[in-house]
């Protein structure tokens, strides 16, 4: 064991309120990154849900006419499924249509898919219920518009959250095969094909990088013959979510930095304090040769210790938090605004240890400045004072 080392463990730091501070420093700095990352993983999962990742639709897609479908089984499917960064391609077949309850209509955008259930059987977004007042199991009349009214009762099987819609745009999921009825296409007809990629591939850029690799992957592997498609982002169809999602980050690190900062100058007055207690033994040190640099190294030692034991409190605290909201939710937000009903936390190790990191080494930074005080030691003056 060095020196440095040595003397470091003998010295006390005589400052709770430093620790403290570090402690809720760090208690908001990981409830930011976590709320953060909830954010995320609630509303590109949700997109994914909806719509998936990236759409493969025809050029001339249109929700009201029964026209332009695209393969089901398209030539190119096969280099989709071998691509690393695709976790499905899920058919769907989308047709608008209008449902009536009673007195009550509504515009509403249905949404076949393979795994829709029962025949003739929906499950309809919760203010889409509240608006008509439906309930489990009631029938919905629905009315589709094209070269001729077609008209299909459904049953309601359930409800969902539907956190990405609107009074304007309300997804109702159905069977694949009861739209393609309506549309009077054949099995290997469908509306889109929804890809999902492997969360690390979700990002803001990486999607809009997959996306034109896909549409580079159909370009050259499609037939003459065979019907052209087009790949479009989620973060071209829901740009507004994703400019969210970047502010939430950036709102992220300006409070990592603000509480650094505040954190850093709390240990840095009383570090000061620490060498002004201790400064008859800086001298001392210098006196039997001890290098101003391993004198400084000595006190880093103690503070970094500090700030090591209110990080972890922080993090114990903030772990908690996560723990209790994600199964209470019990602080709860408006959807109109914020998209979800209850505020998101998602816990992801990669990035609260990074966040970690990224505090403890700013706040030592900061730290060094303190410790220039070292270098003014005059050890002739201050041994004589003993």
């Amino acid at each position: 064991m060095g020196a440095p080392a040595f003397i470091s463990r003998k010295l006390r730091f005589q400052g709770r309120i430093a620790v403290f501070t570090i402690a809720i420093a760090s208690f908001i700095i990981i409830i930011a990154v976590a709320v953060s990352s909830g954010f995320r993983y609630e509303l590109r999962n949700g997109i994914a849900g909806i719509s998936g990742d990236i759409q493969l639709t025809s050029p001339y897609m249109n929700l009201i006419g029964e026209d332009n479908p695209v393969p089901r089984h398209p030539s190119f499917l096969p280099g989709l499924d071998s691509m690393e960064c695709v976790e499905s391609v899920k058919p769907v077949v989308y047709r608008a249509g209008v449902v009536k309850a009673g007195e009550n209509i509504h515009g509403v955008i249905l949404k076949g898919t393979p795994d829709g259930g029962d025949s003739l059987y929906v499950t309809v977004p919760r203010r889409l219920g509240a608006i008509l007042g439906l309930s489990e199991g009631d029938r919905m009349l629905t009315y589709f518009i094209g070269s001729k009214v077609k008209v299909r009762q459904f049953r309601i099987r359930g409800f969902y959250d539907d956190i990405l819609g609107s009074d304007d745009n309300l997804v109702v999921y159905a069977g694949m095969s009861d739209l393609q009825r309506v549309n009077g296409w054949s099995e290997d007809e469908v509306s889109a094909l929804e890809i999902v990629l492997k969360d690390k591939w979700r990002g803001t850029q990486m999607l809009s990088e997959v996306s034109d690799e896909i549409g580079a992957l159909i370009l050259f592997n499609t037939p003459e013959d065979e019907d052209t498609v087009i790949a479009t982002s989620a973060v071209r169809r829901y740009p507004q979510i994703f400019t969210w999602l970047d502010l939430i980050d950036f709102n992220v690190l300006f409070i990592l930095i603000l509480m650094v900062i505040v954190a850093g100058f709390n240990m840095i007055s009383s570090l000061l304090i620490m060498l002004f207690r201790n400064i008859s033994m800086i001298g001392t040190l210098k006196a039997v040769g001890m290098t101003d640099r391993d004198i400084s190294s000595v006190f880093l030692r103690v503070a970094s210790s500090v700030v090591l034991k209110g990080m972890a409190a922080g993090n114990l605290f903030a772990f908690l938090f996560c723990f209790v909201q994600s199964r209470t939710h019990l602080l709860r937000l408006n959807p109109e605004n914020y998209f979800v009903s209850s505020v998101p936390v998602h816990i992801s190790l990669p990035e609260v240890l990074a966040a970690d990191l990224a505090s403890y080494l700013l706040i030592m930074v900061l730290l060094l400045l303190p410790c220039l005080f070292v270098s003014r030691v005059d050890p002739a003056k201050t041994v004589r004072a003993q």
